[in-house]
């Protein structure tokens, strides 16, 4: 091992066995299923001093962070990838820019290409795989990026890996499960190394699906002979967590700047949670140093994480609900496998029980009296889908300001979180996930049941006019472009049609 290199190893696996940044980005998933964590999480060296992000640029604070985790990367590799993943393609400056309503901060990470924030993460993973393929000597290997998403990863996965020389990248999306505007995003993607495949199932069967593949010794066997390295760009793969903590450092720097808190003010963040990534990486820049008092995980009516932060069990012997917020219709949260490594002192045999529990029983209990104190850094509630309508007609009527119906399950969640806790007084951060113009039928019909008239592709005006912003770029005329990918598959088809693809 080399010294001043922060190390990866599995949250089910041996803790001698540790790989650097740029192999753990290239697998995705460890070999024996588990997800690579850091074996510390670094503090961030800013001499503790938290005023001096308020005067830093995007591209600038990226590295910093950045550059603690990926020790085995050069200065100028980081420094040129970020440069080119934070570029025009966000159409603020500020690349996450933060909006005060409501007596809240809505973090706006919805700037980018595919209007979600999987793009911060997702126009950045390309170049740091590029790399990663020249550390570890593989020119000869195809990287072939294996996707399961719920509605926003697959675009956002798509847009930044088209024509991306020496990849090909598949994804999987619940047929008939993400929104019309989501659908046909995915959908009508160019580019001869793109795959779509709707998968009759939901977003757990095509995310299951995707796992078992990696695990699969014989079929990766038969693919590397080919000179194919399969990857993920799911939050599975650390490359794509770690650039999500950024932009709560820039947040809390935003909010010095505008004089909205002191140097070394404790503030609160909300994120709307399905997988359990975005919420991680708040986590993460908690444990860096981030002044943060409590984090809201804010769940819809797939309350699987609100129940196992008020009780300390984990079950997802439930049906599926389909909501308007279908980036959220999950009922197993790969990330929380990583929280679970932490909370018991870094116990991969802990962690590997856990989660064989949870694979064959359907549910497991956290019974460590250190780690059930834990939970209580988290403040876990979930919003109905009649709550998250109220709350987008609220917020709109009071403040011209339109929410997406994720965006809005964290709205909902924060009002109850006051009044439980009466914490009146915690600036907070919520996190807005996703564009409304991405979810236009929801919203609409949210505001004005007239609106019910209109299909997905229509409202796309609707909402353009009605707020007075321009229609976002990445949409713009959606419903008119060809399709590209028609396939629809069952689950136990994948290995058959990534076969066929790669052929």
């Amino acid at each position: 091992m080399k010294e001043n290199h922060l190390y990866y190893q599995s949250t089910r696996g041996d803790n001698q066995k540790v790989v650097l940044s740029a192999e753990a980005i290239i697998q995705g998933m460890a070999k024996d299923g588990g997800l690579f964590v850091p074996v510390n999480i670094p503090r961030l060296i800013l001499n503790q001093d938290f005023s001096k992000v308020k005067n830093i640029d995007y591209q600038t604070l990226a590295y910093l962070v950045m550059k603690e985790f990926f020790t085995d990367y050069q200065p100028e590799e980081l420094i040129y990838s970020i440069n080119q993943a934070y570029d025009s393609k966000f159409d603020s400056k500020a690349i996450t820019p933060l909006c005060p309503k409501m007596g809240v901060y809505f973090l706006e990470l919805f700037h980018g290409p595919t209007l979600a924030f999987k793009d911060l993460a997702l126009s950045l993973l390309p170049h740091l795989l590029k790399k990663a393929v020249q550390k570890l000597g593989l020119p000869d290997k195809e990287i072939v990026i294996l996707t399961a998403t719920s509605g926003d990863t697959g675009k956002a996965a798509l847009q930044a890996f088209a024509n991306v020389e020496g990849t090909k990248i598949i994804v999987f999306f619940p047929h008939r499960g993400v929104s019309k505007i989501q659908e046909r995003q995915m959908l009508t993607q160019e580019g001869e190394n793109t795959l779509v495949i709707g998968l009759r199932g939901n977003f757990d069967d095509a995310q299951r699906g995707v796992k078992e593949i990696f695990e699969d010794p014989v079929f990766n066997k038969g693919m590397g002979e080919k000179g194919y390295l399969f990857s993920s760009a799911n939050s599975i793969n650390i490359g794509r967590l770690v650039p999500q903590v950024v932009y709560y450092f820039s947040a809390y720097g935003q909010m010095l700047s505008k004089g909205e808190i002191q140097k070394g003010e404790k503030i609160n963040v909300v994120v709307p949670t399905g997988n359990f990534g975005n919420i991680l990486a708040a986590f993460y820049a908690k444990e860096m140093g981030l002044p943060i008092n409590r984090l809201i995980c804010a769940s819809n009516e797939n309350k699987v994480l609100t129940d196992f932060f008020r009780s300390g069990v984990y079950d997802r012997r439930r049906e599926l609900i389909s909501t308007i917020s279908p980036s959220m219709d999950i009922l197993v949260s790969s990330n929380l496998e990583r929280w679970l490594w932490s909370i018991h002192g870094k116990e991969a045999q802990k962690v590997k029980e856990l989660m064989e529990s949870l694979r064959n029983k359907g549910f497991y209990q956290i019974t460590d009296t250190v780690a059930k104190q834990k939970l209580e850094d988290f403040y876990g509630e979930f919003a109905s889908q009649e709550e998250c309508r109220q709350s987008i007609k609220e917020v709109f009527e009071e403040s011209k300001y339109l929410l997406d119906p994720h965006t809005a399950v964290a709205f909902t969640v924060y009002q109850k979180y006051r009044k439980e806790t009466q914490d009146y007084k915690t600036k907070t951060v919520i996190a807005a996930t996703a564009s409304p113009f991405k979810f236009t039928k929801s919203v609409m019909e949210s505001l004005d049941s007239r609106y019910q008239e209109f299909d997905d592709f229509a409202l796309i005006k609707e909402m353009s006019d009605l707020i007075e912003v321009p229609v976002p770029v990445g949409i713009k005329d959606i419903e008119k472009r060809p399709i590209q990918h028609p396939l629809v598959c069952k689950k136990e088809e994948m290995k058959a049609e990534i076969a066929k693809f790669l052929a």
